[in-house]
């Protein structure tokens, strides 16, 4: 059974295979509405314990993944899951970091590398992905 998110929910971003992924910031409420099933947290510190399933990406604010393999397998954890959970990738602020993952699930769902971060910004926030090094990540992302 599919148990996604509603399509008009806070930072819910439709990819173009349907797929629906919740882009947020910790330091904001969570929004009201079902808990994630799934979720990947992109900080610098081990986050705090949530009911849902989730997994802890370090990586720094204004920064890349500490571990790009990991960063890769997690997030195509996150993409693969997201035809059928709800799917949440979350940072500090839901911006920088959380607008580059959820690029590279764009690039994962078969969006051209160098048209993500518009994608991105398009339909999640106008100013998500904040570094030149993040947009180049998106960029070079399908490159493995």
């Amino acid at each position: 059974m599919t148990v996604t998110w509603d399509p008009a929910g806070a930072g819910v971003l439709r990819l173009p295979s349907g797929r629906l992924v919740r882009g947020r910031g910790l330091r904001y409420p969570l929004p009201a509405g079902p808990a994630p099933a799934f979720a990947v947290y992109l900080l610098g510190r081990r986050p705090p314990p949530v009911a849902w399933e989730a997994r802890w990406l370090r990586w720094p604010d204004f920064r890349l993944p500490a571990d790009r393999a990991q960063a890769r397998t997690l997030l195509r954890e996150a993409w693969d899951r997201a035809a059928t959970d709800r799917v949440e990738v979350a940072c500090g602020g839901g911006r920088g970091r959380t607008g580059t993952a959820l690029a590279c699930l764009a690039v994962l769902d078969g969006v051209p590398a160098d048209e993500a971060v518009a994608h991105v910004r398009r339909h999640y926030h106008p100013r998500a992905v904040e570094t030149p090094w993040q947009r180049r990540y998106v960029e070079r992302f399908d490159q493995g």
